[in-house]
């Protein structure tokens, strides 16, 4: 019954989210107006908001003018809806539950946007911030010290790799990287790090190897730090025990 509810749950916020992810770098607001058809702008009844279900029963298209509908909206309806299925397999039913999926809709939010618009935006992870510390006080997960530790290692870090490479990281992946740290704690904060390199190497090569991109296109590295991230929530502990018993 729980996991049906968590995938009820996942479902209408990744709706949500892409209000968010289409909403917020215009500078509209998330409540007017209502939602509507991107394309002829005809307001969208309750029978065309169902998330995932809505898209199927129209078949993928305007109920009203017939436009194609991106199947990314559903995907990320599923998405959204899967990792909080994972989030509940792996943390059970728990407080520390409400700050994993409250984490990991910001993650999701970022990490579009940013391969949209290859922004991370200051208003999104003002949000993240204050969530961050308003959960972590509440439940005691981070202590203040370590949160602002974590922070301003994140954010140095970050610095001195966007200064050595010249621009090759964003002021958004700096200031990211600060507010993680103050959801995870420093030690959790240089893995997400560690994790992001890693993933973001895989990735550009990856890229590169099936020429999707060029070698001076631009790509965006806010969603392999949230990748980190979402890793680190989940497994973080464990991966730091299994390292130090190899060392």
């Amino acid at each position: 019954m729980i996991d049906a509810i968590i995938v009820l749950l996942g479902l209408c916020v990744g709706s949500f989210i892409n209000v968010c992810i289409i909403r917020l770098p215009q500078n509209e607001s998330l409540l007017k107006p209502g939602s509507h058809c991107m394309v002829c702008g005809s307001p969208l009844k309750i029978m065309d908001l169902f998330p995932v279900i809505s898209y199927l029963l129209l078949k993928g298209q305007c109920n009203y003018c017939g436009i194609k509908i991106s199947p990314r909206y559903a995907s990320i309806e599923l998405l959204t809806a899967l990792l909080f299925l994972l989030i509940l397999k792996t943390e059970g039913l728990s407080l520390n539950l409400l700050q994993s999926l409250s984490l990991a809709a910001f993650l999701i939010i970022i990490t579009f946007i940013d391969i949209d618009h290859q922004l991370i935006l200051d208003k999104v992870l003002i949000w993240l911030a204050g969530t961050g510390v308003i959960i972590n006080l509440w439940l005691g997960t981070v202590g203040i010290t370590d949160m602002l530790v974590a922070a301003l290692i994140g954010g140095s870090m970050m610095l001195v790799i966007a200064v050595a490479s010249r621009g090759g990281m964003g002021g958004g992946d700096i200031k990211f990287a600060a507010v993680l740290g103050l959801w995870l704690g420093w030690k959790l904060t240089l893995l997400t790090l560690f994790l992001a390199f890693v993933l973001g190497g895989i990735g550009g090569l990856s890229v590169l190897a099936f020429k999707l991109k060029g070698r001076k296109d631009f790509i965006p590295f806010g969603p392999f730090i949230a990748l980190g991230a979402f890793i680190s929530l989940l497994y973080g502990n464990e991966i730091i025990q299994w390292y130090l018993s190899y060392i």
